[in-house]
């Protein structure tokens, strides 16, 4: 077990470069990862098309400061990633999201390839506890170490997004609807993404936590300028870490509960070594967390009155999707990343079928307009207000 985690301040991404050999230098430097003659992914965070300044992806310096410094060391670095299930894993697709993203730009300045075989591997995990088979892309599959370099945000699902879950994107697009759709509960969902995690088991994860997302996140959120790049051998490290600089509840985070039970360690910040910064001067106080179906997470039961009414109230005791209809455009990237196949096109707007829908999110995720909303009905509300 590694319960150590490195934590650096940078104020912006124009120190990106000089912050990162800070950040490695702590962790004993570039060579302790990457040697001559390997190749590297870098796996980013691509979730959609969207520009480096909205906070929705990797951004950009960050993966070309860690691509620089594996090339100085004779190694390869490849970025890739598989975005969100309402997208193609296709390389016309690859293509615009990487031009958007400013990915293309970052591969070229820092001598790094930008994968584009969209072929995958089926592969066999006979250590998972609840997920022992997975298809995950074939750079991946083919690479001598992964990098994870994740993204600092909030997650509407799984209530945050970090090193963990940023390993999800080894699946190819389309075959994610389908976790959503036989995982359904989020401790279960994240029980899969520990699985994930340890399979792929990347050498070095790095979180972009200059600006992060508050708020509904992934696709939807708010930028949130935290100023911080956080590195760890140990994504679950990394992740609790990163909790507590956004001040989440512990019992509210899926993939640290599912790990708690699972006795996964370290799961809790008493069993971290920071080196760094220190914890305290780095917490945001104020960070928003996502909206969330009430009693989804958690070691704690659920109260009694939450008990009683979800079963049967489901549309209004629950957070829902609502399509906002003067900014759909009816693209179809909802339709393609619904796991029930709860969306249809109806007088050329997305239309969600409430009977389906099961409240994972994914159309709020990936669609590229921001154009469906979370919805809280009357009885939500009055039965969370603090």
């Amino acid at each position: 077990m590694d319960n150590k985690v490195y934590i650096v301040q940078c104020k912006n991404y124009d120190e990106v470069d000089d912050r990162m050999t800070a950040l490695l230098d702590l962790m004993g430097g570039i060579g302790q990862f990457a040697k001559t003659g390997e190749r590297i992914v870098l796996k980013v965070n691509l979730l959609r098309r969207a520009k480096p300044e909205a906070a929705v992806c990797t951004h950009p310096a960050v993966a070309a400061a860690v691509a620089g410094m594996v090339k100085k060391v004779g190694a390869s670095a490849v970025i890739a990633d598989s975005p969100g299930g309402g997208y193609q894993y296709s390389e016309k697709s690859l293509n615009k999201i990487y031009r958007t993203s400013g990915m293309e730009q970052a591969a070229r300045q820092a001598g790094a390839e930008l994968n584009l075989d969209t072929t995958s591997r089926p592969v066999s995990h006979a250590e998972g506890v609840l997920t022992k088979h997975f298809d995950i892309i074939t750079p991946v599959y083919e690479a001598n170490a992964v990098f994870n370099l994740c993204k600092m945000k909030t997650h509407v699902f799984t209530m945050m997004t970090g090193a963990v879950k940023n390993i999800f994107g080894v699946i190819p697009g389309l075959l994610k609807p389908g976790y959503h759709a036989k995982l359904r509960d989020p401790k279960r969902f994240a029980a899969m993404l520990l699985d994930l995690s340890q399979y792929i088991s990347p050498r070095l994860s790095i979180m972009d936590a200059i600006v992060a997302m508050e708020g509904d996140g992934p696709g939807a959120g708010n930028p949130r300028p935290v100023g911080l790049l956080i590195g760890s051998r140990n994504p679950l490290a990394l992740d609790v870490v990163a909790g507590e600089i956004m001040g989440m509840d512990r019992n509210a985070n899926s993939i640290i509960i599912a790990a708690a039970q699972r006795d996964l360690q370290p799961n809790r910040i008493e069993d971290i070594e920071i080196i760094g910064a220190d914890l305290d001067d780095v917490k945001v106080p104020d960070f928003k967390p996502p909206q969330l179906s009430p009693g989804d997470f958690g070691l704690d039961p659920m109260p009694w009155h939450q008990q009683l009414l979800q079963p049967h109230f489901k549309s209004a005791y629950t957070v829902r999707p609502k399509v906002i209809w003067d900014r759909c455009i009816a693209c179809g990237t909802c339709i393609v990343g619904c796991p029930m196949e709860a969306i249809r096109l109806v007088d050329e707007r997305a239309f969600i079928d409430d009977d389906k829908c099961i409240r994972c999110y994914c159309c709020h995720e990936v669609c590229p307009e921001e154009a469906i909303a979370l919805h809280k009905s009357w009885l939500y509300q009055l039965l969370n207000r603090n």
